[in-house]
């Protein structure tokens, strides 16, 4: 299967009809910001002293070359000479940067982690505005102070599947550290043809009662399961309630959080994809 055909045409229809409804408004809401502290290790990477000149704290409407829109936000006490780990949240269909924040809830506890965190508009899905969104890190990371080496990337529904996309289609594969997607329209048929990318933490998150994308979340962890080497009928049933695989390639985690809610709706599991990111990626 070509990257051209990842996305079929009216797949998403239905979620655009319900998203509209449940998200409908713009982003007027107080923006809580998070405190990060900041370690003093001599061996944390860092920018050059005024090279990154954008400000820290709440910036809207940023847009990238293709006129994609999208939020940013920093740590309150936003240090540009430390590289932050940066948070892509790609918006599902008819969402937008705003509600997407809204709808997750990521903004004062990861940016307290110590993130940046920036929130996309959706465009209409195809691979070649899944490449665009991606080109959004880069754009990020030459205003504000981003460690490339701690990229993540989470989204519900068709955001979803673009972080799981971006994470698997040659020309993106290598900008995420790991991923998060929730309710990906992506099952085996849909990721069967297309070559694994090198191990990458994965923490697929699908709901049992989603009438959407029935089963996908079990046959794309699966997928994932096997590109990461796992062993596939090793699992541990966490405190957490996720099932995660074990055996897999260098220790690298493979995660599957089952849900019982709607497709629409966002699952409860924001605090969950934070320390799934901050623990991925440390020795």
């Amino acid at each position: 299967m070509s990257e051209q055909n990842i996305f079929q045409p009216g797949m998403f229809f239905w979620f655009t009809l319900t998203v509209s409804v449940v998200l409908s408004g713009c982003g007027t809401e107080k923006v809580e910001l998070g405190i990060a502290s900041y370690p003093t290790s001599s061996s944390m990477v860092r920018c050059n002293p005024d090279s990154k000149t954008a400000p820290g704290g709440i910036i809207n409407d940023e847009a990238s070359t293709d006129g994609i829109k999208f939020n940013v936000r920093t740590p309150s006490n936003y240090d540009s000479t430390i590289a932050h780990p940066l948070l892509m949240v790609f918006a599902p269909a008819r969402s937008n940067h705003f509600r997407m924040e809204r709808m997750t809830g990521f903004t004062k506890q990861a940016t307290t982690a110590g993130f940046i965190v920036a929130y996309t508009d959706h465009p209409s899905l195809t691979s070649t505005t899944t490449v665009q969104l991606g080109t959004i890190v880069g754009l990020i990371a030459k205003k504000w102070c981003v460690d490339e080496q701690r990229v993540f990337l989470t989204g519900h529904s068709d955001g979803g599947s673009v972080s799981m996309a971006l994470a698997f289609m040659s020309g993106t594969k290598h900008i995420p550290s790991a991923i998060a997607p929730s309710a990906a329209g992506m099952n085996l048929e849909a990721l069967y043809n297309h070559p694994c990318p090198d191990p990458i933490p994965v923490m697929v998150i699908h709901s049992a009662n989603d009438q959407l994308f029935p089963n996908h979340g079990n046959e794309s962890v699966s997928w994932w399961a096997n590109c990461n080497g796992c062993e596939s009928n090793a699992k541990n049933e966490l405190d957490n309630g996720c099932i995660a695989y074990s055996g897999c390639t260098g220790g690298v985690k493979t995660w599957y959080c089952e849900g019982t809610g709607r497709h629409s709706k966002w699952p409860r599991r924001s605090a969950d994809i934070i320390e799934f990111f901050l623990s991925s990626t440390q020795s």
